[in-house]
C-alpha cells in the first residue's frame, strides 16, 4: 500500500497541473461562463423592475440561478476535449483508477468556473441591492454549494462525451439533479434575511457535496468507460 499511495497522488497532481495549464492557454474559454453569470445577473432588474426591495427579496434566487446556468455552460469542455484527441483513452488504460483522475479534471472544473464566481458575487450583489450584512452567509452558501455543481456536472458530461451535439441532452440530465442544490442554497440566503437560523440549510449543502464527492468520479470514471467503447 505504501508504494501505491505516493504514485496515485503524483498522478492526480499531474493531472491537475495540466488541466490548470490548459485552462491557462485557454482563457477565453474561460470568461465566457463568468460573463454569462454577470450578464444573466445584470439582466434580472430590467425584466423585474428596479425598485431597491423587490432587488433585494430577489437577489439570493437571481444569483444562485446564474451560477447554477454559468457552471451548465461551462461543463462541456471537462472532458469532450480529452474525448476527441485520444487523452481519455490513455486515462483509461493508465494503471491509475480512472474515478481519480476524473476527480483532479472537477477539482480544475471548480477551480477555473466556481471560484471566479465566488469572487465577482460581491459586485453582483451590490449591483442587485443584497443587503451587506448577508453576504457573508451568501459566500459561503456558494462556497459549498459550487463543488456539487461540477461534480454532479461531471456525470452527465461524462454520459454524452461520445455524442456530436450532447449539450441539449446534458441540460436534461443535469438540471434536475441541480435542483436540491438551488433550493437550499436560495433558501439559506432568505433564512438568513429573516433572522432565522441557516445551520440547517448549510448541513444539507455540506452533506450534498459529500454525498456527490464520494459517488460522482466513481459515476462519471463509469460513464466514461462506456463512452469509449
Amino acid at each position: 500500500m505504501n508504494t501505491v499511495h505516493p504514485g496515485l497522488a503524483r498522478a492526480f497532481a499531474a493531472m491537475v497541473r495540466r488541466d490548470l495549464r490548459l485552462a491557462y492557454y485557454k482563457r477565453s474559454d474561460l470568461a465566457n461562463p463568468l460573463l454569462f453569470f454577470v450578464i444573466v445577473a445584470t439582466l434580472f432588474p430590467f425584466g423585474v423592475g428596479s425598485d431597491p426591495e423587490q432587488l433585494r427579496h430577489i437577489a439570493p434566487g437571481v444569483i444562485w440561478v446564474a451560477a447554477l446556468l454559468a457552471t451548465l455552460l461551462g461543463l462541456d469542455g471537462l472532458f469532450k476535449p480529452d474525448f476527441e484527441d485520444g487523452t481519455l483513452e490513455q486515462m483509461a488504460l493508465s494503471p491509475h483508477p480512472l474515478a481519480v483522475l476524473v476527480l483532479a479534471k472537477i477539482l480544475v472544473h471548480w477551480m477555473v468556473s466556481g471560484i471566479p464566481l465566488i469572487v465577482i458575487t460581491p459586485i453582483i450583489a451590490l449591483l442587485l441591492n443584497l443587503d451587506p450584512a448577508l453576504l457573508p452567509v451568501m459566500l459561503g452558501s456558494l462556497a459549498v454549494g459550487t463543488p456539487s455543481l461540477s461534480l454532479i456536472g461531471a456525470i452527465g458530461v461524462a454520459l454524452t462525451a461520445g455524442m456530436r451535439r450532447g449539450g441539449v441532452l446534458l441540460t436534461l440530465l443535469v438540471l434536475p439533479l441541480y435542483v436540491p442544490v438551488l433550493i437550499f442554497g436560495a433558501n439559506l440566503l432568505q433564512a438568513a434575511a429573516s433572522g432565522l437560523p441557516v445551520a440547517g440549510q448549510f448541513y444539507v449543502l455540506a452533506a450534498i457535496g459529500m454525498l456527490a464527492l464520494a459517488l460522482a468520479p466513481l459515476a462519471a470514471a463509469a460513464a466514461l468507460r462506456i463512452s469509449l467503447e
